[in-house]
This record gives C-alpha cells, sequence and structure tokens, in this order.
C-alpha cells in the first residue's frame, strides 16, 4: 500500500494576520485531510477554523509534539500517513521545520519514504531578510545566541566580523522578554558602522523593520520586551 503525504503547512505569525498568509491551496489541503501532528494543539485548531476548515473539530486526529511531549516516539505520529493517509504538519508560528522542532518530523518522513510537500506561507526568518536591505545571497540563521553575558557578547562579536569578512548577512533571535537585554549588547559590542536590522511583530499592524547603523540605533533605543523579533547584521 502506498504511504500518505505529509504536508507542512504554515501558521500565521501574528494575531489578525491569516489573511496574509492563506493561499487557495492551502485551504484545499486543510479539507483534503482529517489528521495533524502539530506543535500547539490549541493554536493549530485555532489557526485551522480561521483558514476556513469545514471538518468538524471533534473528527481531527491531532498528535501534539510540543514541549511536554517532545520525548515520545515520534513513530507514533506515523501509523496513518504508512496506512495511506495524508497528514498536515504545523508549527505554533511560521512554517514547520524552519527554528522548529518540526524537523524530526519531516527526516523521519524521509527516512520512511514518505512524500513532504511544503506549502507557501510566512517565514520571519526570510521576511526580515527580504525587508533589511542586506545580502540575500549570502546568509546565516544562528537561531538563539548564549544566554551568558560574556558568551553573548563574544559571540556577538564574532558574527559582526563573519559578516564583514564574507560580506554575509548574519541573522539570529532571541526569546521576546530578552529582546532589550539581547539589543543593549548588540549596540555595546558592535562598531559604530554595523548595521543592524530590527524586524519585530512581523505582519501584525505593530510590525516594526528598520535598518539603521549602530551609531544610529544608539540614538533612539526601540522598546522590544516581549515582542518577537528578528536581529540581522551586515558589514559590506
Amino acid at each position: 500500500m502506498p504511504t500518505g503525504t505529509l504536508f507542512l503547512i504554515p501558521v500565521p505569525l501574528a494575531e489578525n494576520s491569516s489573511a496574509k498568509s492563506f493561499t487557495p491551496y492551502l485551504v484545499d489541503t486543510i479539507n483534503h485531510i482529517n489528521e495533524y501532528i502539530v506543535e500547539n494543539s490549541k493554536t493549530a485548531r485555532r489557526f485551522l477554523k480561521e483558514a476556513g476548515l469545514k471538518t468538524p473539530q471533534n473528527e481531527l486526529i491531532v498528535h501534539d509534539y510540543g514541549k511536554h511531549n517532545r520525548d515520545s516516539d515520534i513513530k507514533e505520529f506515523f501509523a496513518g500517513l504508512l496506512d495511506g493517509k495524508d497528514v498536515g504538519l504545523m508549527s505554533e508560528a511560521g512554517c514547520p521545520g524552519v527554528a522548529d522542532p518540526g524537523s524530526e518530523i519531516v527526516a523521519y518522513a524521509h527516512k520512511r519514504g514518505i512524500k513532504v510537500v511544503p506549502l507557501v506561507g510566512p517565514s520571519s526568518i526570510l521576511l526580515a531578510l527580504m525587508a533589511s536591505g542586506f545580502n540575500g545571497q549570502s546568509f546565516t540563521f544562528h537561531g538563539y545566541l548564549p544566554i551568558d553575558k560574556v558568551q553573548r557578547a563574544d559571540k556577538i562579536k564574532e558574527l559582526e566580523a563573519q559578516a564583514e569578512r564574507h560580506s554575509q548577512t548574519q541573522i539570529f533571535i532571541e526569546t521576546p522578554f530578552r529582546n532589550n537585554p539581547m539589543l543593549e549588547e548588540i549596540l555595546r559590542s558592535c562598531k559604530p558602522e554595523t548595521r543592524l536590522c530590527i524586524a519585530c511583530d512581523l505582519t501584525s499592524e505593530e510590525e516594526l523593520v528598520q535598518t539603521k547603523s549602530i551609531k544610529e540605533w544608539k540614538t533612539k533605543v526601540p522598546e522590544l520586551h516581549k515582542r518577537p523579533a528578528i536581529f540581522l547584521i551586515f558589514k559590506s
């Protein structure tokens, strides 16, 4: 029996931004399948409703691979796929598998010879890069930097050096409640002429995307506490 297809379904990045994220194909896909592997069951069900799901929610099969279930055997999620059913994979926000533990699900699907189909949708990393004005042909995403202050400062200086040496955009993130200390460290560690792009609250009504030199940012430091943000450094 042929296996099913694993569809990678992007989720909106911000509240009230669903209309910016949907495509007709996405809507058709969620109404074709009734089984999902998700990072956050509550978020996933809300998104499906907003996207125009016609299947009653109580008829859905939802497997949770969130942080509290991360130690469970992911093989349990694949019974439907191996039985020929199509299944959707959803992150808590953005694209599954990108800066997201869903990559483990995708990797296992490939090992079992299951077809994987990524759907078009918002990626905060690419949206930030697009809007930064930095090098979009050579870039590196580093995820989270060290929490330790000394290690974090050293890492920021290392990324600045890489940006200058390779003319390469350096991209990284921080948990929203630690954004302000991160920004303070960037402004303290980087050279005045280095350029920094801050992309914050992407796709929301409060969206902020600005690129300035470190010297310019120091004249007016934005408040980023508890606001989802991405930082990009470039120096040509």
